[in-house]
């Protein structure tokens, strides 16, 4: 079964991080919340969910850069990007179509955007 990374981006200007979200009214908050617990429940139990998460803003980031003679570390993300990935599913879904709609529930309960990408295969 194809594999689909659906990701949340977020504004790099905003930079929202779990501790920033306590800044936004509390009820709204609790809202979005249980509505994120409820569609990931409802990913794992549709058996569908590989894993999710959410991330640190980009200027948490430290590149790891081989392409020259020796390993480079560099603070920092690797691009600079007006938007970043803030949070992901990778979800195995019977085909395109599928995966929209588990998107459409993603981003309706988080009130966001989600961006859906198919995993290649590998070719036989």
């Amino acid at each position: 079964m194809p594999q689909y990374f659906l990701t949340m981006p977020h504004d790099t200007a905003d930079e929202p991080t779990m501790e920033s979200m306590k800044e936004m009214d509390p009820a709204e908050l609790e809202a979005v919340l249980a509505a994120a617990d409820a569609v990931n429940t409802e990913l794992r139990e549709a058996g569908v969910l590989v894993c999710a998460g959410g991330l640190h803003p980009p200027s948490t980031a430290i590149t790891v850069d081989a392409t020259g003679p020796e390993i480079r570390r560099t603070p920092g993300p690797f691009v600079d990007a007006a938007e970043y990935v803030g949070g992901f599913w990778i979800i195995d879904a019977p085909d395109e179509e599928a995966a929209l709609g588990w998107a459409e529930r993603c981003a309706s309960a988080l009130r966001a955007r989600v961006e859906v990408r198919a995993f290649q295969e590998v070719p036989e």
